[in-house]
Order: C-alpha cells, then structure tokens, then sequence
C-alpha cells in the first residue's frame, strides 16, 4: 500500500530535476552550481478565493497577484481542512493521521517524534533554517520547532496569539513570543513582527554564506479578527470580523511584496524558491467569495482544503505564470523541495506524497492517476471516514458515500454515486486499505517530556488536555474557568529522568503572578473584534488542589492567597499520565490550567 501511494521513489526524479536547472538556468555557472534559498510563506485560514488573482472581487493583494502571475501555480492542491493536520503533514511529507497529528487541541497537535521534519532535512544538509510564526505541533519539548531542526525560532504558542500556550494576554500587537525558547516582548503587529525576524535571519545566512529554508507561517488572517486600522478600514463596510480578516490578509501581502524586494536587493532572488500557500479553507471569506467551491474551513468538500500553492524559481525559468492542473497535495512538498534542492533524502523514511517537480518543470510524461486521502479528524481518536474526501483528477467521494464529477461539477452539487458504482468501489477500496494500513498507529500518543534539560521546567497548559469533548485552548476559556468532565482531562507525560521533582498547579500561568481564588481584571483591547484578553477573570474558590502522576496522587489544601501550590515528589523513568486539579468546597472541580514541572 505504501509503495503504491508512493508512485515515484524521490531519487528516480534526481538527476531529471538537476537537467532540468541546467537547461532552464539562465543565470551565471555559480547559480547553478549553488543550491537554492528556500522561502515559503503560509498564511493560516485564507481559502482560494481570499486573493484578487483568484477573482475575489472586493479583497485587494496586489503583490500576490504579482507573484501569482510570475509563478508555476497548483491550481488542484489539496491540504488537511484544519491547522496542525496540514502543518505536519506539508513537514513531513506524511498522512496526517500516520503523524498522530488529527486534531488542533487535546495532545493530538503534536508531531510524534519519530517524524522527520523539513527542517531536519534541510539543517542535516547544510541549510540554516527558520521557522517564524505559527509552528501549533507542539509547545514542549521534543516537539518544539527548536527540536525538529529549526535552529533560528520565531513563534507564538498554540495555534494563535492568544491561545492558552501562548504567552498570557498576548492580543496580536506588541506582546512577548518565544525565540530560540526565550519569551522575548516585541513591538508591532504580530504579521510584521514575524516577517521582520525572517527577514534578519535571511540577511545573517546570506552573510555566512550558507543556503537557507525560511518558513513563515503566519497566524494570520486566524480569528479572533484584529488587523492594524490602515488595512482593515478600506473594507469597513463589511463589518468588524470580515474587515479585519481582508485587513489581516492585505498586511501579510504587503509583507510579501516587502520581502521580495529584499531578495531583490540583495541579488539571491533568482536562486531562491519562493513558495506561497495556505494551511485550510477560508474561514470567513466564502461569504464573500469562494472561487465556485462549496464548503469552508473544516469541510470535506473542496473549499475546506483545496488551496492555493505559487512557486517562483527564476533560475530555474520557474516564472511567467503557468497552472498546473493535475492532482496534487500537501505531502508532495517535503519531496519535491529534495529533490529540488539536491539534498539527501531522510534514511530509512518512505514518503506518502511523491515528488512532483516534473509536473512544475513541465516535463511530466505518463503521469499516473493518483488517489489522495483527506480529512477532517478532531476528536481524541480517529473515526472511519469522518468528514474524509478520497480524490483523483476527475472524482471526489466525500464521507465514503457521496461522489462527484470534479470536472463537471466544480461546485459540488450532484451526487453521481448511483451512476459510477465501479469508481465508488475503486476509491472505498483505497481507502479502505489506507485506513487498514494506517489504524495500528492511532495509539501511539505523543506524550510531554519531563525532566528534560532542553525544557526544565516544563510548562504544561490545558489546551494540551486528553479529553473527549474540549480544551480551554485560548485564554478568554481559561479566563471564564471553563471546565466539566468532557472539557477536563490529562496530559500523556514521559518521566525522562529519575529524581525529585517539584510539580506547581495553578490557575493564572506564572507571569501573572496572580491568586488562584482571586478575579482578574480584563484586559486592554486592541483594533478588530474582542480579544481573548478582554474576557473578565473568574475567581476558582479553590479549597483542595490534587496531582496524579501515574499511580502517585498527592492532594493538599489550598492556603488563602495562595498562587500556587506545590508539590514535592520522587518520581521514576516511565510514560504515564499527569492530572491536576482544584476543588472548591462546594465540590466543583477545575483543572489546573497551567502546571510546571521542574527535576531538581
């Protein structure tokens, strides 16, 4: 099975792909003789039609409708219809659900750890490598973008400015983030704070004279809607939510046009692959425009995943604007940029995506008619044929039930199932094996190192909770106390060490240094709709706190005034499970939204 999703071994296309930059090269003999700069930009909830290039009729990109008519484009590119699902899977060039990664919430947003990261590949091969913005796979150690071959970090926590994991009442402008694990506080608006990190890292790997992989993904245009008031107020007509989701989008088009006069200026443009994509379907703009398809973000149907992807090589004559229709999807990327660039392909790993660099040279002959799995997961534990979609060129079966003629039917309107059995049965039977092959993996959790010098203490929040309902994932939950057994749950914990630990629960994360019983103030707004922030504190009458890790439980009292209480324990190497709650005198329990956990 893997094999045949497989198609192409990524080294059959090696030498294909070098020809083809000696033939297309018109720069100088070094040009071709260095491997190129990788930049790629990927914005977080921008669908198809959220570009002007794409016919949007209102929404102005003028940058992007430049490189869009100066790029190779996939114009049936399909991704995951959520966050963390295609960030894993655009990394590794895996099945989502074969990287433990379903969900964007609940310990399933982390990359397993055996994976093999863009990253990874690139740094083992010379690169310097960036990651800047949105990295959602992972807050703690080994999960970190620090750990996964990114040795210059720029990011936010979670999934958003705001989420739980990120730094407390961070709202989009000004704010603290993590770089190279060290909150660090910054000014402006968060898409230009990302952009400006990258661009400083491409000027000092230029310097050392090495290659570079510069990975922005942007949080943007990801609600709650906040957008500096320049951008947003030509669309003020459409209401605070949509104004600032089109404002959010126009500022990360100016910024690509800012970094692409960078490349121009300091003369590596030509030899740097330029990617520009998206991580899901719109989750505002079909309101407006939703280039034909049906459905959103979240959806199995086409406008919940299928997305734009320009890529620019000048070097390599990839430019003058050219589409590419046939199939492709996001666990293509990671193999095709190998083969590219000419580095060495991961030992020991075999690909679910293939390299399709012979379809954007335009050299592809006898090019097979591929099958591609989507879906859209979100529980604790993956369910078969949940909101999945199994597509070809011309066909889409949604839910293993409903199929549609793409070619005919862009729009998804008219179930032809009953007239084409036969393609039903080829696809049900892909998938079938598919699922077959990857079902064993499911229970392999991710579990939160502890104890680790790279990550001690460890500051676990509950946006990572195993539950069966949901997280508190962003801070205006925390704030409002959320809790309730669907919504409470555990973390999966690796003890890597033996020793003494001390294990803080608390109800406010440590840089609010703020009484667990007491209310907290809402916070200052900022342009757009309402912040996480503004959310007003909860008090948590809090009378008993208890820890469970493994087969110890330790519960004490909470003293009056307290912030936090602490616990002292020995603990032994093993993978277990940690929770951690506070109980009032009423008997209502909350869990502790943030627990740190140290090894002496």
């Amino acid at each position: 099975m893997h094999l045949q999703i497989r198609i192409r071994t990524v080294a059959a296309w090696m030498v294909a792909v070098s020809l083809s930059v000696t033939l297309f090269s018109g720069g100088p003999a070094s040009a071709q003789q260095t491997r190129p700069n990788v930049v790629i930009v990927i914005t977080d909830d921008q669908g198809y039609g959220d570009l002007s290039c794409h016919g949007n009729p209102i929404l102005q990109t003028p940058n992007l409708d430049q490189l869009h008519r100066d790029s190779v484009r996939l114009t049936d590119y399909h991704v995951a219809p959520t966050c963390s699902p295609t960030r894993c899977a655009f990394l590794t060039g895996h099945w989502t659900n074969r990287t433990g990664v379903w969900h964007t919430i609940m310990g399933r947003s982390m990359l397993r750890e055996n994976e093999v990261t863009m990253g990874d590949v690139f740094s083992s091969a010379g690169y310097e490598t960036g990651m800047f913005g949105k990295w959602h796979l992972g807050d703690n150690y080994p999960y970190r973008p620090e750990d996964r071959g990114f040795t210059e970090v720029m990011r936010h926590g979670g999934g958003g400015v705001g989420q739980t994991p990120d730094h407390w009442d961070n709202a989009y402008f000004d704010g603290s983030y993590w770089h190279n694990s060290k909150v660090t506080p910054v000014k402006g608006f968060c898409t230009d704070v990302f952009f400006d990190y990258a661009e400083q890292f491409i000027r000092d790997s230029h310097a050392s004279g090495k290659p570079f992989l510069a990975y922005i993904a942007t949080n943007a245009p990801h609600g709650p809607m906040h957008s500096p008031e320049k951008y947003s107020e030509p669309y003020a007509n459409l209401g605070t939510g949509l104004a600032n989701f089109y404002g959010m989008i126009a500022n990360i088009d100016e910024n690509v046009g800012q970094l692409l006069g960078l490349l121009e200026d300091m003369k590596i443009v030509d030899n740097t692959i330029f990617i520009y994509t998206t991580d899901n379907g719109t989750s505002s703009g079909d309101k407006v425009f939703n280039a034909g398809m049906r459905g959103k973000k979240g959806s199995h149907y086409d406008g919940g995943h299928r997305v734009p992807l320009f890529i620019r090589w000048p070097d390599a004559k990839l430019v003058g604007g050219r589409d590419v229709d046939t199939l492709t999807g996001y666990v293509d990327v990671l193999p095709t940029l190998i083969s590219m660039c000419r580095v060495a392909p991961p030992e020991g790993v075999r690909f679910d995506g293939v390299d399709i660099s012979p379809l954007i040279f335009d050299q592809a002959t006898d090019w097979p008619d591929r099958i591609l799995v989507t879906d859209s997961q979100r529980v604790k534990d993956p369910i078969k044929w949940k909101s999945s979609a199994v597509m070809t060129d011309r066909w889409r079966l949604c839910n293993g039930k409903e199929l549609f003629d793409i070619d005919a039917d862009p729009g998804q309107q008219n179930d032809v199932s009953t007239q084409h059995p036969n393609v039903v049965e080829r696809l049900r039977n892909f998938y079938e094996d598919w699922w077959a092959e990857l079902e064993p993996t499911f229970d392999q959790s991710t579990a939160i190192h502890l104890g680790h010098p790279a990550d001690n203490p460890a500051r676990l929040t509950s946006h990572d909770w195993i539950t069966t309902r949901m997280t508190p994932w962003n801070q205006s939950q925390v704030r409002a106390a959320m809790n309730g057994d669907a919504n409470t749950g555990f973390w999966n914990v690796k003890i890597t060490e033996g020793g003494k630990y001390v294990v803080r629960l608390r109800r406010w994360p440590q840089e609010v240094d703020h009484p667990i019983a007491s209310p907290l103030d809402p916070g200052a707004p900022v342009p757009g709709q309402q912040a996480f922030r503004e959310t007003p504190g909860k008090a948590v009458a809090a009378a008993k706190a208890t820890l469970k890790i493994g087969q110890i439980e330790k519960s004490a009292a909470v003293p009056a005034g307290a912030k936090e209480v602490v616990f002292e324990l020995d603990l032994e190497p093993e993978t277990t499970t940690m929770s951690a709650t506070f109980q009032t005198d009423s008997g209502e329990v909350f869990g502790a939204y943030f627990a740190y956990v140290e090894k002496l």
